[in-house]
């Protein structure tokens, strides 16, 4: 009798865990769910499983093509502005230390180093936006964090360096090195 109480204790206090932590699951994708926090409100994705670096963490392709930048969207090219399809990948956050890269060449999304189940996906948003629609102070908490984000167009050829960069990026770039030593 004491046994089962105790068992039964425990199924309680793991459900109470389970389904009222300081997030509540939005959507379950398979490989990773959306959660919105019960602070802020702010949603995140977040890996169901681990990934290590190179592993194509999923597809994706173009749902609506914007000619200019949105909140939502990623730059594909000059005037060529997407949001993700499937939808979900939408609540990827950025972080100076980004554990994804959205690869527009391939349309995958790109394990950067080591994810672990339940770790946020996160991607560097100028790796993919040259000029952005809504620039943001980042709040990130990387030793890495560069401050303002607001396009690669901003940050110095150091601070690229130091990230991978989507094609269009790295062909702006190159744009622009040639532009000043002209």
């Amino acid at each position: 009798m004491i046994n089962c109480a105790i068992e039964l204790f425990s199924i309680f206090i793991i459900m109470i865990t389970l389904t009222n932590p300081s997030y509540r699951i939005v959507s379950d994708h398979l490989f990773a769910e959306v959660r919105q926090s019960d602070n802020s409100g702010q949603k995140s994705l977040h890996s169901l499983r681990s990934f290590e670096p190179g592993d194509m963490i999923s597809k994706f392709h173009a749902g609506e093509i914007f000619d200019h930048p949105t909140y939502l969207t990623v730059q594909v090219g000059i005037g060529k502005h997407i949001t993700l399809r499937p939808e979900f990948l939408q609540y990827i956050n950025h972080s100076c230390d980004p554990n994804a890269f959205f690869d527009t060449t391939t349309m995958q999304l790109v394990c950067l180093r080591p994810i672990e189940a339940g770790e946020e996906f996160s991607f560097f948003y100028p790796s993919t936006e040259w000029d952005m629609a809504q620039p943001f102070e980042c709040y990130c908490g990387s030793p890495k964090c560069i401050g303002i984000i607001k396009g690669a167009s901003y940050l110095s050829a150091e601070t690229v360096s130091k990230y991978r960069l989507t094609d269009f990026i790295n062909k702006q770039l190159k744009g622009r090195l040639s532009e000043e030593r002209a």
